[in-house]
């Protein structure tokens, strides 16, 4: 493998048409936190890597991250940005593109949507999901700011506001309950979920946390001088809030790895590849790592899985060339 040394990613075309003739040890699909990790990873075990990332992180919205030692508040695109400058100091190469197709004959056959087609010997999908918000007018403009899904990523920057929760379903007890570590003023606004299917628990854990239960259903949000100031229900009632947390519905984007015949487990946040503990799903040759796995990865954790897969296939190759050198 060539090591190239730069301080900017490879964002050309020209793969397909260099001295390996587009032919990869590893294609990783997704240039988030996990698929990043992974690529630093195996450029640094020398491996021939190729990154096809479409631009789409998950956490887009957000203006800064949290939780992630040393990165504690740094905004999610520098973040992106340091880590492909870091994988192109490693020779690895990263396109601004995203997988139409995939298929096995022995190696991967990877499809480029720009028309490139290329080949590896083993992939990881780190895709990711998409967050499918409620339908209610002014939390998609608000997402990542005032309008909240995870009080891990966001909690501190809003401590002791005035929360609202806006029910999906009667799990977002759940979530009404965690955000109440944050702030002692919590109300959770049942939307469309109905009294009578909070159970008794439910009640009583509501209860002792002082979080208030509003019936009816949510109109919209109020908004006054780029701010949330409140929460308005179709009756026309209005209750102030400053800060709202909603329950996305997680989609996975799971179509490269179905096309592969992957198994799939279903959960009640969507359905997720069947994967060992380094990310490897049932194809063989083919791991897994990040939110392609599960809706609760936080950046770090996609970062880990990452890496964790990296090294398995580092392993993998290592000793597959092994064993082919010995057969002779």
């Amino acid at each position: 493998m060539s090591e190239t040394h730069t301080n900017e990613p490879h964002t050309n075309d020209t793969y397909g048409n260099d001295s390996h003739d587009g032919r990869y040890d590893v294609v990783v699909v997704g240039g988030g936190a996990a698929g990043l990790s992974a690529a630093l990873v195996l450029g640094r075990a020398r491996l021939r890597t190729l990154v096809v990332d479409a631009g789409e992180p998950r956490n887009a919205p957000s203006s800064h991250m949290q939780g992630y030692l040393s990165r504690d508040g740094m905004p999610p695109a520098e973040f992106l940005a340091l880590g492909r400058e870091e994988i192109a100091r490693y020779g690895v190469e990263l396109v601004r593109d995203r997988v139409a197709d995939v298929a096995r004959d022995g190696d991967f056959t990877v499809v480029l949507d720009a028309g490139g087609t290329v080949r590896a010997r083993r992939l990881i999908v780190a895709t990711g999901l998409e967050d499918e918000l409620p339908e209610v007018p002014g939390v998609a403009e608000r997402f990542g700011r005032d309008v909240l899904h995870c009080p891990f990523c966001h909690g501190w920057e809003v401590r002791d506001e005035p929360f609202g929760v806006l029910a999906s379903s009667a799990m977002s007890v759940h979530q009404a309950l965690m955000v109440s570590q944050w702030s002692k003023d919590v109300t959770l606004f049942l939307h469309r979920v109905a009294e009578e299917e909070l159970s008794d628990q439910d009640l009583r854990r509501l209860a002792a946390a002082g979080v208030g239960v509003v019936p009816g259903e949510v109109a919209g949000l109020v908004v006054e001088d780029d701010r949330l100031t409140g929460v308005r229900l179709a009756d026309g009632s209005a209750h102030a809030r400053s800060v709202v947390f909603v329950a996305p519905r997680p989609v996975p984007r799971t179509g490269l790895l179905e096309r592969l015949g992957a198994a799939l487990e279903e959960t009640p946040l969507g359905a997720y590849p069947v994967v060992d503990r380094t990310g490897l799903t049932s194809v063989p040759g083919v791991w897994a790592a990040g939110n392609a796995i599960g809706f609760a990865e936080q950046v770090v954790h996609a970062a880990s899985g990452g890496y964790r897969a990296a090294s398995a296939i580092v392993g993998d190759l290592l000793m597959s060339d092994l064993d082919a050198a010995v057969a002779g």
